[in-house]
Parts: C-alpha cells; structure tokens; sequence
C-alpha cells in the first residue's frame, strides 16, 4: 500500500490540518477545520455504503450518536480514560451494527434507506428514556475530566489532534477496502446484486461486514467529539440533518472516490459557514444543499472529482 503515492498524500494532508492550526495558536481555524474533519469522517464512512455497496443509509448518524453516549458514560460512570472509553465505543457500537446489520440489510432500494431513518429515530426515543444516560437532558461532563489532559484547554488541543487522526483512518479504511478483494465484491454488489451473488459473492456477509465497518470510526469520532463539546444530549446525538448533510458532501466530491468525501466535505463546511454567516440565507441552509443535491445527482453524478477525471484522465492513477 505504502508504495503508493496516495496513501502518503493522506497522511502529509493530516498532518497539515494537525500541525497549521496548533502552531499558529489559531482556535477560530482549528474549530472550523475540526467540523470538517467530523464530516469528512462521517462523509467517508458512508461512502463504504453508498459508494461501494450500492446502500444508501441515511440514519448513519446513529454511530456516531451511540458512540458519543457509552464514551462519555464510561468517562463520568466508571472513569474510564476518554482514549480507551472512545475504542470501546466504537467496538461496541461495531458489534451492534453487524448483528442489525444481518437483517435489515434484506431489505433493499428505497424500503433500506427508510428504514435507516426509521432505526435512527427509534434509538434516539429509547436514549431519551435511558435514565442511567441522562434521559431527556442527556450527559454532562465536569471539569474533572479534563484533568487526565492538563484542564480543558489544553483537552481541546488533543481531541482535536486525535479527531483529525480518525479523519486520516478513515480515508486509510476506504483506501484499502476498495483495493481489496473485499472492495471489489462490494462494488460487484452496488452495481448489480444478484449478478455478484451468481457471481459466488457471499453479498448478506459482505454487506453486514462493511455495515459494521462503516460504524466504528464514526462512533470512536462521536465519543471524542462530544468529550471534547462536555455535554451529549438526545437531540445533538442523533441530528439526522447531519446524516442528509454527509450524503451532500459525499456526491459533491464524489461517491465511490477515496479523496471524493473529504474534498466534498471541505467545500460543503465553507459554504455553511457562508450560509449561517448571511443575513437572509441562514435559514435557507438545508434547502440549499437539497436543491445542490438534485444538481449533482442530474448533471455531475460522479460529483467533482468524477468531473475533474473527465477533463483530466491522468488524474485517476493520483487521485483516487
């Protein structure tokens, strides 16, 4: 893999969104580079879904909400390091993700995209009903811990580093899932899923397995996240404004690309912030990225790196 000049572009583009804003002190870049991170990862998980499978789930944001709620649990219940709380979240949530993952990915098309939304808004009312996670108000951290990182600035600092360390993972994940033979059957299945099981493509384990492979990352992101936030609460956890918002970027860039998500998740983030920033447009936010939506999907389906491939073919053996 490493004799690729890809994967070594990820890293050195990692390390420039790490070091730049530590270096300059720049709190205002490092939150707006943060945000980005978070969708690139949500963006980029989601694509080992929608494009490589051929799945489209809009309630992904339940991985990242789950994996919030036990990381920060185990941090205030059993005081368990923020690191290791946020692994075991993202397994657990993983877990989860492969056993549900068996069953409702018998369902297809439109009938699977619904019941995403339909999963995603059920563990939300079970959340909120969850007294031993805070109910209705949710999950509150003290200043305590932040102890284990020198206080909460300098906790700021090193969530940040370790998000942006999820991002590159996340981008690696795709990298090498695609270059596989496991990438390959689920690309088989996106396409065409009962050719690919014709074909001797095991589809019902493929598909449970990166199902559960597109959840772990994003849940380890969410406890880390929302350490770093000091408080998680239903709504916040399981926006599912976000998952439409990570489908945006994801066909922006590029669906089926490895650099797609991250480059439509840049873009989208800047464009927001513009958004929210204008008087007369803040309120417009999510009818805009609809209308964007329908744009890519009619007129540049493979998003901007798609596009990009097609002016520039070259591009595709550096670009990926």
């Amino acid at each position: 893999m490493w004799r690729r000049p890809f994967p070594w572009l990820i890293v050195v583009a990692a390390l420039l969104f790490a070091l730049v804003p530590y270096f300059t002190n720049d709190v205002g870049m490092r939150e707006s580079l943060l945000l980005a991170a978070i969708y690139i990862i949500l963006a980029s998980n989601l694509n080992l879904m929608i494009g490589y499978a051929g799945y489209v789930n809009f309630g992904n944001i339940v991985f990242f909400g789950l994996g919030g709620y036990i990381c920060l649990y185990l941090v205030t219940a059993w005081h368990v390091h923020v690191i290791v709380a946020a692994l075991i979240g993202g397994v657990a949530v993983s877990a989860v993700a492969l056993l549900f993952g068996t069953g409702i990915l018998r369902l297809r098309g439109a009938f699977f995209a619904l019941a995403t939304i339909g999963v995603n808004q059920a563990v939300q009312q079970l959340v909120v009903n969850f007294e031993p996670w805070g109910g209705a108000t949710g999950i509150y951290l003290s200043l305590d811990s932040y102890k284990p990182f020198g206080g909460p600035m300098q906790a700021l600092w090193w969530m940040y580093l370790l998000i942006v360390l999820l991002t590159a993972a996340s981008m690696l994940l795709s990298y090498v899932i695609k270059n596989s033979k496991f990438g390959l059957g689920l690309i088989a299945i996106g396409q065409n899923e009962d050719a690919a099981a014709v074909l001797g493509v095991p589809t019902a384990r493929y598909k449970a397995l990166v199902y559960s492979a597109s959840a772990f990352l994003p849940a380890m992101a969410g406890g880390l996240y929302f350490f770093k936030s000091g408080i998680i609460e239903p709504g916040a956890a399981f926006n599912l404004e976000q998952s439409i918002e990570a489908i945006v970027m994801l066909m922006l860039g590029g669906a089926g690309t490895i650099l797609g998500p991250a480059l439509g998740a840049v873009l989208y983030e800047e464009m927001r912030g513009i958004l929210l920033t204008t008087q007369y447009l803040s309120h417009f936010q999510l009818v805009i990225a609809g209308v964007l939506l329908l744009i890519i999907v009619q007129f540049v389906p493979g998003g901007l790196l798609g596009w990009l491939h097609r002016l520039w073919p070259r591009t595709r053996g550096w670009l990926q």
